[in-house]
């Protein structure tokens, strides 16, 4: 093997061991000089354990299993109609939750688990495209809307942090693609074909016919989705109720650990605040990001700092860690469930092969 082959062979591993080396550090830095002093000084009020309410801990994680009902529905919605069944849906997220939670890039690896699902599930390869891209941008562009709404009544009652200037620009940059890809699939959609398939056919083993067919396809979803007022509405519904009662959940566990209620404007500036920032692709979903700055966000709007403690570390044990477990089981069972078809698919008889065989018999 030449020297340049042997450094492209090497290329992938050696992206995926920069990869993990810089979550590592930055889970280091994160526990080191974050999560560890706050956990040290909660240690100090661990006698709040014993006032905790059971009873509102089994309603913040029942909010959760809402959060994920909800988002099943958003990936109905985008799907239409040629969508899997609801319990399908909801172990193919549940799924691709488990390995964005295990594995770094941020969605990336999940976005791939999805989309090979839902296609072995008889989601035509477009329709899957378009869902899983649809339902992770369209549902971040509802979190910064939200987020931008909770700011604007936040600032003038609790001032401005620099972080949110962050989080802002963040979003305002993910909201300018989002319209920016819209506007060439839609109004642009014949320059912009002609472009990347222009720059397809200079890229080895790249069907240029293909990648053109492909963008028409995608072009023909978002035109069906934004033509289709009702479709929109239930897609932005269903986004704003997964974050919503997925916050509702953050709202309960910090409840459960204190008499006074957490402003819900000043929870929604932070739990907003935290998965925007937890977009950046370093570690696995955001962990210890979300935990990082969820915590003194909540201890800056005067949340006990064992109550942020004790609260987010509870909440993020069914928000990030449950689904884990859970998705490695609804793939095992989606992986079963496809190989069994698969298994009595071929061992079935075509209509047509009986029909030859038939014919081929000779006649008494």
């Amino acid at each position: 093997m030449s020297e340049p082959s042997r450094r492209r062979f090497h290329l992938p591993r050696l992206r995926r061991e920069v990869r993990w080396t810089i979550s590592i550090v930055v889970l280091f830095f994160v526990f080191e000089y974050l999560l560890l002093p706050e956990l040290a000084s909660a240690r100090r009020s661990v006698g709040i354990l014993g006032h905790v309410n059971v009873a509102e801990l089994l309603l913040g994680v029942g909010l959760e299993v809402l959060a994920l009902a909800a988002y099943a529905e958003l990936s109905r919605t985008v799907l239409s109609p040629d969508a899997p069944g609801r319990f399908r849906l909801l172990r193919i997220n549940m799924a691709s939750l488990a390995v964005s939670h295990v594995v770094p890039g941020g969605t990336a690896p999940g976005t791939a688990v999805s989309y090979r699902l839902l296609t072995e599930s008889g989601v035509p390869g477009s329709t899957a495209g378009f869902g899983v891209a649809t339902q992770g941008i369209g549902s971040a562009v509802v979190l910064n809307a939200i987020f931008w709404l909770a700011l604007v009544i936040s600032i003038p009652l609790r001032g401005f942090n620099p972080l949110y200037g962050i989080a802002a620009a963040a979003g305002v940059v993910l909201l300018a693609a989002f319209a920016g890809t819209i506007a060439l699939l839609t109004r642009g959609r014949t320059r912009a074909v002609r472009w990347i398939e222009a720059l397809a056919a200079r890229v080895p083993f790249v069907n240029p016919d293909k990648v053109a067919q492909l963008l028409h396809q995608l072009a023909d979803r978002v035109h069906v989705l934004f033509a289709d007022r009702t479709l929109l509405r239930r897609a932005i519904l269903w986004a704003a109720a997964n974050w919503l009662l997925d916050a509702a959940s953050l709202w309960v566990f910090l409840f459960a650990f204190q008499a006074k209620p957490v402003f819900p404007i000043d929870l929604l500036v932070a739990y907003g605040l935290a998965n925007i920032l937890a977009v950046i692709p370093v570690t696995p979903s955001g962990l210890g990001v979300v935990e990082g700055v969820l915590i003194p966000t909540l201890v800056g709007f005067q949340v006990p700092k064992a109550t942020a403690i004790l609260g987010v570390i509870s909440w993020r044990l069914v928000n990030f860690w449950l689904p884990i477990p859970v998705g490695g089981v609804a793939y095992v069972s989606l992986r079963w469930h496809l190989g069994r078809r698969h298994q009595l698919d071929s061992g079935r008889p075509s209509r047509l092969s009986e029909a030859a065989a038939n014919s081929a018999r000779p006649a008494d």
